[in-house]
């Protein structure tokens, strides 16, 4: 899927980094909140080739009874990529057939700001030339 001169990075976010998702786990987990967390590890943001948790975005899941909530925020309340990320977020939870319901909590407060992101997160985003 890669083009000519693009990085692995960025060939892969051509598909939204769907295309590395790993295979769901076909039964519960021993830790099922470890892995709702390793699988929105998976999930790309739109707009840079770095994870959702990487970027800081996940604020924290809740696991009841197969239902996952996601508290989630953006980077900006205008961000133009809200929705692919509740999609990318849901359909990823949802590949997990021990997952029945994903609920997405947008959250406002405390603001998102460049101190959430991950030390990981800066190492990606200094590769992709982006300082943070």
């Amino acid at each position: 899927m890669s083009g000519p001169g693009l990085s692995p990075h960025l060939a892969s976010h051509k598909s939204g980094g769907r295309d590395q998702w790993s295979a769901p786990n076909p039964a519960r987990p021993h830790d099922p909140v470890a892995a709702i967390w390793a699988a929105l590890g998976e999930v790309l943001d739109p707009e840079i080739p770095v994870s959702l948790v990487d970027l800081g975005l996940v604020y924290g899941v809740e696991l009841r009874d197969g239902a996952v909530e996601v508290r989630l925020t953006f980077t900006a309340t205008a961000c133009p990529c809200m929705e692919f990320i509740r999609e990318d977020v849901t359909e990823r939870l949802l590949r997990e057939p021990w997952i029945r319901a994903v609920r997405i909590e947008d959250v406002w407060s405390p603001p998102w700001t460049e101190a959430k992101i991950t030390g990981e997160g800066r190492r990606k985003l200094r590769a992709l030339g982006v300082s943070a």
